[in-house]
């Protein structure tokens, strides 16, 4: 399967060219580094582009005063990751291991000079996603959750931190290592989950406040954008791709993490140019990349909660309270899982009831009895991904078959996959446990009878509920909240494109909008093409 980013022996040596040195001494400045210094650290800014001239720098850990690993950054290389397409903040600590000289170039110009030089640009993306996926993959950890596993704020912390490619570590309180790390940062592991970043910093365990840290939250400013794209699913990062690459200027409001729905599917085995299929964060991460290098901008995590007129532009209040100043909007919110009418569902959510399956949350469900509830291709990904580190999933399916709602191929895995019975006219009717989900009480139409399982995890898959409660009215939706867009919008919507919304500046896109084809090829395609409306509407 297809993965984030190119093979790791990209990062360890891809140099620039002697014309892109020459390119970088034009507009940096050198500078001389002693042995020992502490050069960056984490939670500094990524405004500076470094190349490393002579000597060599290594990832450290102030607050263990010790290297991370025996990974050396020497001459030739550059230092730095994905974080600085978009301005955010550094993840690590980096130190110089013997004298070193470096040029240093800041981070406009050299986005100017990667726009010049595509060639350039392509080994910096490269190595920058790569690093991304090695410290994943190396567990080379920048944040640290000192909490109980069953905690749903440590689980919520640890999902938003996976789902955002943010390497995480959750510590048992009763451990040696949390114990070592409440002396050095001066707070006892048993008194309520803890985040540590950086030189032994301590943070509140939500994922605002990390998101805060590492710059990746929206930072307040008089400037009005082009195009402010609410939602951070296919159709939302295609649209971010294109605005970029027109030259709009462009942000992207997320919830939880860029992906969106999409981005908890496990295996994408149907999109186009990927025969060995690609997971759905993955394949959105690789957007997102894209729409940096391009100069989108990302808010995470944010919600729009209203929209407004201000002549001639739009205000969004995020939930925070905070106003962003659009030129255009385009609407790419999808759509999001049904909750179920059971008692104890709000009790057991992030604590047994999940509505993506991802690595985080299979964590939590190792060796045990899983439920998915679904018969549509979401619920089929989960089910074949939980099975392989779960015991057995059972697949509820409240219809008598599967052939309308699930392709072929993944009905024929499940069938064929000995841990995963399929359940036919079947639904949880209660959840029971302490503080966290212990069993699940099914009941079955095929006999009438209920049953109990011993289950630790339900994944909720059925329904889909359009985000659009924030819209107050402003566009015209269907009788189910779906937008209505281009003829379906009304007659005033006549040249402004298929996508435009009965409000004019405003398009929808994606699985919000109502006719769409559930599927991420046909949300990528609206994406790109929605922006050509966008552009018409701001020169006319």
């Amino acid at each position: 399967m297809e993965s984030l980013a190119e093979d790791l022996a990209t990062m360890v040596r891809r140099p620039l060219s002697a014309d892109h040195v020459a390119a970088l001494r034009r507009i940096g400045v050198e500078r001389e580094v002693p042995e020992g210094k502490i050069f960056l650290r984490a939670g500094d800014p990524s405004d500076m582009f470094i190349y490393v001239l002579e000597g060599g720098f290594q990832l450290w850990d102030e607050a263990k005063d010790q290297a991370l690993n025996e990974n050396i950054l020497g001459a030739g290389q550059f230092i730095g990751e994905i974080a600085f397409l978009v301005g955010g903040r550094m993840l690590y600590t980096m130190r110089a291991i013997s004298p070193a000289r470096v040029i240093e170039v800041p981070r406009d110009a050299m986005l100017r000079l990667m726009a010049a030089e595509p060639e350039m640009s392509d080994i910096v993306v490269s190595v920058f996603a790569a690093r991304r996926r090695a410290m994943l993959e190396r567990n080379a950890t920048a944040i640290t959750v000192v909490g109980p596993a069953e905690d749903r704020r440590v689980r919520a912390v640890a999902a938003f931190c996976a789902r955002n490619k943010l390497p995480v570590t959750v510590v048992d309180p009763a451990s040696d290592a949390a114990a070592e790390w409440g002396e050095a940062c001066s707070f006892e592991p048993g008194q309520g989950p803890k985040v540590i970043f950086g030189a032994g910093e301590v943070l509140d365990c939500t994922s605002q406040a990390i998101a805060e840290r590492i710059g990746i939250a929206f930072t307040p400013t008089d400037a009005t954008f082009d195009v402010v794209i609410v939602g951070g699913g296919p159709s939302g990062v295609s649209a971010a791709v294109y605005a970029g690459a027109e030259g709009l200027s462009a942000l992207v409001v997320e919830d939880l993490a860029i992906g969106g729905q999409a981005g908890t599917s496990s295996r994408i085995e149907n999109y186009m140019g990927f025969p060995t299929g690609i997971s759905g964060a993955d394949l959105c991460f690789r957007g997102e990349v894209q729409a940096m290098k391009f100069g989108t901008r990302f808010a995470i995590p944010h919600r729009v909660t209203g929209i407004d007129r201000v002549e001639p532009d739009w205000c969004l209040t995020l939930d925070n309270g905070l106003k962003v100043l659009a030129r255009s909007v385009v609407v790419a919110t999808g759509v999001e899982y049904r909750r179920m009418p059971l008692d104890r569902l709000e009790e057991f959510e992030g604590a047994g009831i999940y509505y993506a399956a991802t690595e985080v949350e299979a964590r939590w469900c190792r060796e045990t009895e899983v439920v998915v509830i679904g018969g549509g291709n979401s619920a089929g990904q989960a089910a074949m991904f939980l099975s392989r580190t779960a015991r057995h999933v059972h697949v509820l399916v409240r219809g008598g078959s599967l052939a309308a709602s699930m392709s072929a191929y993944l009905v024929d895995r499940l069938q064929r996959t000995p841990n995963i019975t399929i359940h036919y006219r079947a639904q949880v009717v209660a959840l029971e446990g302490e503080r966290v989900l212990q069993s699940v009480v099914i009941h079955s139409a095929e006999d009438g009878q209920d049953w109990t399982l011993n289950a630790r995890a339900v994944f909720v898959m059925v329904g889909a509920a359009p985000n659009t409660g924030w819209l107050q009215g402003r566009v015209a939706v269907d009788g189910n909240g779906f937008v209505l867009t281009g003829a379906d919008a009304g007659d005033g919507t006549a040249g402004r494109g298929r996508y435009a919304t009965s409000c004019p500046g405003i398009y929808a896109v994606g699985d919000v909008r109502a006719g769409s084809v559930k599927r991420v090829a046909s949300g990528v395609g609206e994406g790109s093409v929605v922006i050509s409306d966008v552009w018409k509407y701001l020169n006319p």
